[in-house]
């Protein structure tokens, strides 16, 4: 006990003697603390690519919009408050209907940022989550206006005038409410299941026809080749029959060219053949009389003429049927 007690009182004595000696590091530390909490308090720093607004409670907001860098403000009396004013993507999406009633899921992409000179107007009217509040009504205002002047398929085929026009009158409405807009594009063009059918089924008809009038240009085709191949027959039978009217030998030579064929056809088998020779035309030494020569002349004389009545009828045929496949 006695030691305990004389412990204490040593250190009490240690404390009373070195406490006037801390003093001034005391005051010196708390106004570095004090110092430093107001420095902090008074300075703010705006970034780049951001503005800043000061709203004073004792007066409201200041009209004065702060640039990049740091600036003083009162503490607890003034609070900035900072805009990014870079362009900021958003992609909004429509359903609309076309002139023709037909219905277009569409998606916009705008490039938006707000007026830098107006953001005291817009902290006042729209906050801070301005692009939220104004850009997905102004947005499916304009499509609905834009869009319902076009067909379905003029949406497709003007698609830079529809996307001119839609940027047009969306950067006019949006500048009512103090935001610029950089770009505007369509990012997606759709359109409802019933017209997509509709196309499929328009495009096979338009396929179909185009193949029925293929099938049309071959029959007509085929119908002047059959002409040119009766006119090219009919040619050949007369040059025939005037070479069996100046020289009846022209059998004969035809016989000996067709007992060549048949007996080189023969020779190549390799099987044995016994035939009658006239049927195989190899009876070349039976003489025929001038009779016999002049009637089969006369025979097919009378057989080119044949031929070619019956050229002319059909050649005649076809310019009667080719109106109706033209």
């Amino acid at each position: 006990l006695f030691l305990c007690t004389h412990m204490n009182f040593n250190a009490f004595t240690f404390a009373n003697l070195e406490l006037p000696k801390l003093k001034p590091f005391v005051k010196l530390l708390a106004l570095a603390g004090g110092g430093a909490w107001l420095l902090n308090n008074t300075l703010y720093n705006v970034e780049g690519g951001h503005r800043a607004v000061v709203f004073n409670k004792l007066l409201g907001v200041k009209e004065n919009v702060f640039g990049e860098g740091t600036h003083l403000r009162i503490p607890y009396i003034e609070r900035p408050i900072i805009y990014d004013v870079r362009a900021r993507p958003r992609n909004v999406s429509s359903l609309t209907g076309s002139r023709d009633l037909q219905m277009v899921n569409i998606t916009l992409r705008v490039l938006s940022r707000p007026d830098i000179a107006r953001l005291v107007e817009i902290y006042r009217t729209l906050g801070m989550d301005y692009d939220e509040r104004v850009l997905p009504s102004i947005v499916n205002e304009v499509l609905k206006s834009v869009v319902a002047q076009y067909n379905a398929s003029q949406l497709i085929t003007q698609r830079e005038q529809v996307s001119k026009l839609i940027r047009r009158n969306l950067t006019e409405r949006a500048h009512d409410f103090h935001i610029s807009l950089d770009d505007v594009s369509i990012t997606h063009l759709s359109f409802g299941k019933e017209y997509t059918a509709a196309v499929e089924a328009k495009q096979v008809a338009q396929q179909e026809a185009e193949r029925a009038k293929f099938i049309v240009e071959k029959a007509i085709q085929d119908k002047k080749s059959n002409v040119i191949r009766a006119q090219g027959e009919a040619r050949a039978a007369a040059m025939i029959g005037l070479a069996l009217r100046g020289n009846p030998g022209f059998i004969a030579m035809r016989k000996i060219e067709a007992a060549r064929e048949i007996a080189q056809t023969v020779a190549r088998s390799s099987n044995r053949v016994f035939l009658n020779a006239d049927s195989l035309l190899l009876n070349l030494g039976h003489a025929i009389s001038p009779e016999e020569l002049q009637k089969i002349s006369n025979e097919a004389v009378h057989e080119f003429d044949m031929s070619v009545l019956e050229s002319d009828q059909i050649t005649s045929d076809n310019e009667h049927l080719e109106p109706g496949l033209m």
